[in-house]
């Protein structure tokens, strides 16, 4: 009865939103499509194996330098002409990088792609832009799904296009791209709020967030960086642990991670909504983060396959929670005028995670034990729990007059 009833409370998705999602779906698609490839391809230029690695940080680094910048070009000239932006410079990424005879050439792809790429948090933006408060979360957590079906489809159309070349992928996902923003400029609705003043008269009118709600926002983005840089450390050690602890084979352990992937998806499209609307978006956040600690600390004396398998649930469970919620949070937050810059910050947080936790958590496999990087990653993911635990849930803030100007979220 009560799920019948939880069925009949949910509304139809706001005007705008599907086209939203299908195109963030397809850009992640032509990702998934490169990134598995790219190492092998690489290697035709002689790039070694620490030249490989700088290749893909090229593309994390400039995506995390880039995400504040984009969220708040979006915030000054629209939602929709940032995310056209980034779906033309992924097609010419790709593009580059399919048609390289060097390595340089190939650096310059990645590093196109990755600048064109920082513009997550803009289609978060859009999303929050036409989302109900109540709503968001869920809207969120598809968007996260879409994420994840596209890590999940673009492995195989990668690896499907191969057949017919090592260039052929990349093409594939230029061309993917292509059609997605030659689309994009007719379906997708530009979400932002129009003011007739503009960015550059209210900042010289000196309009700045309240203290408290820039505090709140600087807390959300050290959440964001703790929860992903532990989460990114399991993700690069687990083939290691597996190996170590269970056995498991290559193949053996991309089944788990294309498992991984597909219950993430499950847990964003099916479990943020009904979890928030009974905790609230800040409860649910700091379920997400206690169920990634007990997951971690699991993972640390897993010897056994229930218990692995039961750090894995959590974990999953967990990381699917937070993420979503934490970029609800975010928007929750933020004026309309500073969406685009305050996610583009918590993305920037989050990118950086995924740059320190790998290097943090093989670091301590390596020098302090198999269940080092997990101890840790609960460790520092209760530092974020404890900023959490000082949110309180409230509505979208006003922006208040003062004398200091806007940088960021500031």
């Amino acid at each position: 009865m009560s799920r019948t009833r939880s069925r009949r409370e949910r509304k139809p998705f706001p005007p705008g939103f599907g086209t939203i999602w299908t195109t963030v779906a397809l850009d992640l698609v032509g990702f998934g499509i490169v990134l598995p490839i790219l190492p092998l391809y690489a290697e035709r230029f002689g790039a070694s194996a620490t030249t490989i690695g700088i290749l893909l940080s090229t593309f994390s680094i400039a995506q995390l330098l880039l995400a504040p910048v984009w969220g708040r070009v979006s915030d000054r000239i629209g939602r929709k002409p940032v995310i056209l932006i980034s779906l033309f410079g992924t097609a010419a990424g790709s593009f580059i990088t399919g048609a390289a005879g060097s390595l340089p050439i190939l650096f310059l792809g990645r590093l196109v792609d990755g600048a064109s790429g920082a513009s997550v948090s803009v289609a978060q933006a859009a999303v929050a832009d036409v989302a109900e408060e109540s709503e968001r979360p869920r809207l969120l957590g598809l968007l996260g799904a879409a994420f994840g079906l596209g890590f999940v489809a673009g492995p195989a159309l990668g690896a499907l296009a191969a057949l017919g070349g090592p260039h052929v992928p990349f093409y594939l996902a230029g061309c993917l791209a292509l059609a997605n923003a030659v689309v994009a400029i007719r379906r997708l609705p530009e979400t932002a709020p129009v003011s007739g003043e503009s960015m550059s008269n209210r900042r010289q009118r000196g309009e700045r967030l309240p203290s408290d709600v820039r505090a709140d926002l600087w807390r959300l983005a050290l959440c964001a960086f703790v929860a992903t840089c532990a989460f990114a450390g399991f993700e690069a050690t687990f083939a290691l642990f597996g190996q170590a602890r269970f056995d498991l084979t290559l193949s053996s352990t991309g089944a788990v991670f294309a498992g991984i992937g597909l219950f993430l998806v499950l847990v964003q499209a099916g479990l943020v909504h009904p979890v928030v609307s009974r905790l609230g978006a800040v409860g649910t956040l700091r379920g997400g983060l206690m169920l990634n600690i007990v997951g971690l600390l699991l993972l640390a004396v897993a010897v056994r396959w229930p218990v692995l398998v039961l750090a894995l649930a959590a974990l999953i469970v967990g990381q699917g929670l937070t993420t979503p919620t934490l970029a609800s949070i975010v928007a929750g937050r933020s004026p309309h005028e500073r969406r685009g810059g305050a996610l583009g910050l918590q993305q920037m947080a989050g990118g950086m995670g995924r740059v320190v936790g790998p290097v943090l958590a093989g670091a301590l496999f390596q020098h302090v034990g198999v269940g080092a990087p997990y101890v840790v990653g609960a460790g520092i993911t209760a530092g974020a729990l404890a900023l959490a635990l000082t949110l309180h849930e409230h509505a979208a803030p006003a922006v208040v007059p003062s004398g200091i100007g806007h940088s960021g979220v500031t």
